[in-house]
């Protein structure tokens, strides 16, 4: 068998006792207030505030659900017109129980359960007003820091390929310069062979000179 439920029992069944809170939330959106017992109010409080966030969120969905609890149209349309609009200020507490005096037959704990219709303090409102102007510098800073992040990381792309044109420009620059080289290395290499074969060239015309001078010598001699 399941679990019962703790805390006191308002009906005779679960199917009742939902019954009788759905008849008590239409009577309190109706009236704006009921008076009943203290253990009933403390019921209803909540099923009332979850209808009320309800009927704020305004769509089909949200008004299908509220009429499946409360099955007086007019009562819903209030539901969703009047009351969502006094509350949209508030982040909840749409409701106060007010303990009275007990009943005089049987002597139960009595209370009033209403609608706080009453406008949000301006204080509270200033401080909402604020939150949101926090919550909003607080983006604005996130996005200037982000773009300030984005700029950095091009500055730093482009330093890096700024920096490798010119390792490239300067690697380019050497690799001419040592061709340069390479090639008056290479015309000195020649000259220095022309000027080689120009030597040998003036020693093999020397020597055939030298050879003859001695045989006129001698011919003088014999004469």
């Amino acid at each position: 068998m399941p679990t019962p439920r703790k805390g006191p029992h308002l009906a005779s069944s679960p199917a009742h006792e939902r019954l009788m809170l759905a008849n008590m939330a239409t009577s309190l959106f109706e009236h704006g207030r009921i008076v009943t017992t203290l253990p009933k109010a403390k019921r209803l409080r909540p099923v009332a505030e979850r209808l009320i966030t309800f009927a704020k969120k305004g769509d089909l969905a949200h008004r299908r659900r509220v009429m499946r609890v409360i099955r007086n149209k007019s009562i819903v349309h209030k539901l969703f017109t009047e009351i969502a609009e006094q509350m949209q200020q508030r982040e909840g507490g749409y409701t106060r129980i007010v303990k009275i005096a007990p009943s005089k037959g049987n002597n139960a704990p009595r209370a009033i359960i209403e609608l706080v219709t009453e406008p949000v303090s301006a204080k509270e409102s200033v401080v909402k007003e604020a939150e949101a102007s926090a919550a909003v510098a607080a983006d604005k800073a996130q996005v200037e820091e982000a773009e300030a992040k984005v700029q950095k990381d091009t500055a730093e792309t482009a330093k890096t390929k700024t920096d490798k044109a010119v390792d490239e420009a300067e690697a380019k620059e050497t690799e001419a310069n040592a061709d340069v080289a390479a090639d008056k290395a290479e015309v000195k290499k020649t000259e220095a062979k022309d000027a080689d074969k120009e030597a040998k060239k003036a020693a093999k015309a020397k020597k055939p000179a030298a050879k003859k001078a001695p045989a006129k010598k001698a011919d003088k001699e014999e004469k």
